[in-house]
């Protein structure tokens, strides 16, 4: 009993990378596009300073807020599709 308990851990032991995802992983995925988010975000405040100094051009304004305004307008998106997903698990019969 104690031979076929310990094979058993073994395979498990051997098959359980075979069971986790390769690449990036969904943390790691998230993190990364909220860190690419709040840099788009910190850029437009940057170039608006920068245009109310008399430093910045206007057309830099123009495109660092329609950046900022496009990763806002994606972060509501996403969050409205996972606030529907949620919405839809809580409908499903039990």
């Amino acid at each position: 009993m104690q031979i076929a308990s310990a094979l058993a851990a073994q395979n498990y032991a051997l098959s359980r990378p075979a069971t986790q995802p390769s690449g990036a992983d969904g943390g790691s995925l998230f993190t990364s596009a909220a860190a690419e988010f709040a840099a788009t975000l910190r850029e437009g405040e940057q170039t608006a300073i920068a245009a109310m100094q008399g430093e910045a051009d206007p057309h830099s304004l123009v495109a660092a807020l329609s950046q900022a305004e496009l990763a806002v307008e994606t972060a509501v998106t996403l969050r409205n599709r996972v606030v529907e997903a949620y919405q839809e698990i809580l409908r499903m019969p039990v």
